[in-house]
């Protein structure tokens, strides 16, 4: 079989693309992972509850996709402040499983609530964009994906600024080293915790718009987090660095996965599954992630 070019740059372009935004939710994981040592399972649901918000928002009340935008974000940072203060804040101190047990909770509970208000069937957008797709050196990309790279660009280059310079960023840092240590230094952990949770909320409901807007929106769309976990993992669970490259790995890898299988396997589905291969190789070379911290304990 004639290699196709033209498919595999296509695919290899799309896989930065939706790289990114991976690295955005990956971001999110560690974020949270390095405040309060948390997993969050529900991540993936993050996701679509800001993609029905933000549909909600422009079919059934008419609100322009810009103004529906920024009220999405608005309500995910004030979704995520309400999920650390109400649900998680109480388990400050109890075992770290009894907490992602919790996020584990959260996720059915969330996906069981959006289907009851929304449905099961796939829900599309209104037309956002005059035109669906632009031309990038001859591939056709779509105008939503091109959007999505300058905001997570952006997003990227606020996060590198916010924990370098930002005083909530150098006390966020200050907390994932060491929570003992932050909080005699005058650093309120209750307040780390709700800023972490509510700035994971906001870059997730973005994500999840995006996605929404390309595939429509339902449960599915959840599954982004299962997706991005293996992301997280490559990268290295308590590296900001990590979670970005792990992202941009994962999407690669998935489309080119796309590309041997369409081509080659003809497995059906080897794109679905292939990160997780190499989840597990990458474990079995480097346990904590190409660029995870590595815990050494002394007895």
């Amino acid at each position: 079989m004639d290699f196709n070019g033209t498919l595999f740059l296509q695919l290899l372009l799309n896989g930065l693309i939706v790289g990114t935004l991976y690295a955005l939710v990956a971001m999110c994981f560690v974020l949270i992972y390095k405040a309060s040592q948390i997993v969050n399972f529900a991540q993936g649901e993050f996701l679509l509850v800001g993609a029905w918000v933000c549909w909600w928002l422009m079919v059934e009340l008419s609100i322009p996709f810009v103004w529906g935008f920024l009220m999405t974000l608005a309500f995910m940072t004030l979704f995520g402040i309400l999920i650390q203060v109400v649900v998680l804040r109480p388990l400050i101190g109890e075992p770290i499983i009894s907490v992602i047990m919790v996020t584990i909770g959260l996720s059915i509970f969330f996906q069981a609530m959006m289907k009851w208000m929304f449905g099961v069937f796939v829900q599309p957008f209104p037309p956002i964009f005059e035109t669906e797709s632009v031309d990038i050196l001859g591939l056709q990309v779509q105008t939503v994906y091109v959007m999505s790279v300058v905001v997570s660009v952006i997003i990227m280059g606020a996060f590198a600024w916010f924990f370098k310079f930002s005083r909530m960023g150098l006390a966020m840092r200050a907390t994932a080293f060491d929570q003992q240590v932050a909080q005699s230094l005058g650093i309120s952990i209750k307040q780390v915790f709700a800023m972490s949770w509510a700035i994971s909320a906001v870059v997730s409901g973005l994500a999840g718009v995006v996605v929404g807007i390309v595939n429509g929106v339902s449960a599915a769309l959840s599954f982004v987090g299962i997706k991005v976990f293996p992301a997280v993992i490559v990268g290295g669970l308590d590296s900001i660095v990590g979670g970005v490259l792990g992202g941009l790995i994962i999407g690669v890898l998935e489309n080119l996965a796309e590309f041997v299988d369409s081509q080659y396997l003809h497995m059906g589905g080897f794109a679905s599954v292939a990160p997780f291969y190499v989840l597990i190789v990458i474990l079995m070379i480097k346990p904590y992630g190409l660029f995870g911290t590595r815990d050494i304990e002394r007895v």
